[in-house]
């Protein structure tokens, strides 16, 4: 349950430090005393948009803390999930509002973020402020009752699971369809590109080889000739360089080098076996110049023919419009698969059609499972609805729940619809056409009180859920209250003495002027107070012995109810 409350620099709050009691708290105060601030602080705890136009004029920031003592038990995972301290007696959450705008979200002290936050919250307070009446009569809310009251949540997300799988099919089955009906209509098109590109065959890399023989081929003789000159300097004549290598190498043989000082060793070869490596190495690169001579061909119909085939490499880069030749290759590779996806209709739509047909099945037997539970939980709702209904003044309610076949969607084939008459023989309807304010008020907090107990939640509050009753009804109202507070808290803002009176605690909320500027300020009521408060509820601001009387009367009634 909530037991602390701390709001700082928010709106007219300047600081405010609220503990809170199990049972049934109710806050009262006149309007725009700044009920609505208290509870646009606790949406803050819930993940509520935030705006930094709530800080206070000259603030840097706002500060909003909630402590929720013993946390439910199912919320424990859920801080695993998120790498969180879990601490089963205390639960801290605070929410910071910087003045440009930014948020910043503490659970037990750890950053977290929004979406976090709004996960965990949901678990721990539910607000139901005087939108929800308007909500009621949303389809949508409706459908989300019927849900909770019958247990779908399980088989509701194995069934949006199967509808996204079916829709993620559908649509890429549609993708593939259209690219191909595309295709076709450039068949003829890609026919010709295909053929045109056949016929060239074109291969990676070969137009860089055909270009270098080809450059080659065209400066043979002169290539030849400078040859031919290099070899005959080698050894070609008598002075040739391997000639007078070897004559050098024969008068080196004769000579004795020790005799003028050279000395030889493992380290420094003798004359003659230099030269013999030189003429070795020479001879070698004679061999080598006279192969390269003899290979060099300038037959002109050789150099036709590579000529022929670069001008048809050219003239392709230049048709199918590419940088490179070997972009040509993937240009075939890639129409030769258009062409085959065209006659085939590609591997995957066989494959994505099977899969759709057998998710689509899935999707329709989890649809009507879906409809079958709606349809029971919606006869148990109605009649628990109505039977819950009646202490409050709505005997002759007539409350069902509809529920008729519609478009398949990610919550399923089914819209909900929940119809009443509050009089006999009247024909049942939509409730926004149907209900009253005061019958609006008494129905929601009649629906409040069959999901308090499925929803299973700590703390509940109720923002003037009683609008548009009195009298009799009003003390009905309460009483429902009071029996809610006894499974969970209950906290009830109210502009009723009837229901104010049966409040285990009461908070006041009033305005005050200050030097500068006026504040909102909250209260806890002792029991004299209490009764001035009520009092002033029944009677207006001047408070007689009548008034107050009849106010000890109301809270002498709900102690006597404790007695009970």
């Amino acid at each position: 349950m909530l037991s602390k409350l701390s709001i700082r620099n928010y709106a007219l709050i300047d600081s405010l430090e609220l503990e809170f009691d199990s049972g049934l708290t109710i806050i009262t105060g006149e309007t725009g005393a700044g009920k609505s601030i208290m509870l646009g602080a606790l949406s803050m705890i819930m993940g509520g948009r935030a705006d930094s136009r709530v800080i206070a004029d000259g603030g840097s920031k706002s500060v909003v803390e909630a402590s929720f003592a013993f946390p439910p038990a199912s919320l424990e995972q859920s801080f695993a999930e998120n790498d969180l301290d879990w601490n089963a007696e205390e639960l801290l959450i605070r929410r910071e509002i910087a003045s440009n705008g930014r948020s910043r979200v503490f659970i037990n002290d750890v950053p977290v973020t929004l979406s976090v936050l709004a996960s965990i919250s949901g678990y721990l307070i539910d607000i139901h402020s005087q939108h929800e009446n308007a909500r009621l009569t949303s389809q949508t809310a409706q459908l989300e009752i019927i849900d909770s009251v019958s247990d779908n949540e399980k088989l509701r997300k194995r069934y949006a699971e199967a509808f996204r799988r079916f829709v993620e099919i559908r649509n890429r089955v549609k993708r593939i369809r259209q690219e191909q009906d595309r295709m076709r209509e450039n068949r003829e098109y890609l026919q010709f590109q295909y053929e045109g590109l056949k016929t060239l065959s074109p291969k990676r890399g070969e137009l860089e080889t055909i270009e270098k023989r080809f450059e080659l081929l065209s400066d043979a003789d002169e290539i030849r000739e400078r040859l031919q000159y290099f070899r005959s300097l080698l050894g070609d004549s008598d002075r040739g360089a391997l000639d007078l290598l070897r004559t050098a190498k024969a008068e080196a043989d004769r000579v004795d080098y020790s005799l003028v000082g050279i000395e030889t060793d493992e380290d420094t070869p003798a004359i003659p076996e230099r030269l013999e490596n030189v003429i070795v190495e020479l001879q070698d690169m004679y061999e080598t110049i006279d192969d390269a001579v003899l290979r060099i061909d300038a037959d002109p119909a050789v150099l036709e023919k590579l000529s022929r085939r670069m001008n048809e490499y050219y003239d392709a880069v230049k048709q199918y419009r590419v940088k490179t030749a070997d972009e040509l290759v993937d240009m075939l590779e890639k129409i030769g698969s258009q062409l085959d996806a065209i006659e085939t209709g590609g591997e995957e739509l066989p494959m994505l059609e099977k899969e759709g047909k057998r998710v689509a099945s899935e999707v329709k037997e989890l649809a009507v499972r879906l409809t079958e539970s709606r349809e029971e939980g919606a006869r148990r709702f109605s009649r628990v609805v109505t039977e819950t209904a009646r202490p409050l003044g709505l005997s002759n309610l007539d409350f069902s729940v509809n529920i008729a076949a519609g478009k398949m969607g990610p919550t399923g084939q089914d819209r909900v619809e929940f119809r009443c008459s509050f009089n006999k023989n009247q024909v049942a309807g939509p409730i926004a056409g149907m209900a009253s304010g005061g019958e609006m008020s008494r129905l929601m907090l009649t629906i409040k009180r069959v999901l308090a107990g499925r929803m299973n939640l700590p703390t509940i509050i109720f923002d003037e859920i009683d609008t548009g009753v009195s009298g009799e009804i009003a003390d009905k109202m309460g009483e429902m209250m009071v029996d809610m507070s006894r499974d969970m808290q209950v906290m009830a803002i109210t502009h009723l003495p009837q229901v104010a009176a049966k409040g285990d605690s009461h908070f006041k909320v009033f305005k005050k002027d200050e030097e500068t500027r006026t504040l909102t300020h909250v209260r806890r009521l002792d029991e004299e107070a209490r009764v001035r408060e009520i009092a002033a509820m029944m009677s207006g601001s001047e408070v007689g012995d009548a008034a107050l009387n009849n106010a000890r009367v109301l809270l002498g009634r709900k102690s006597g109810d404790k007695q009970e």
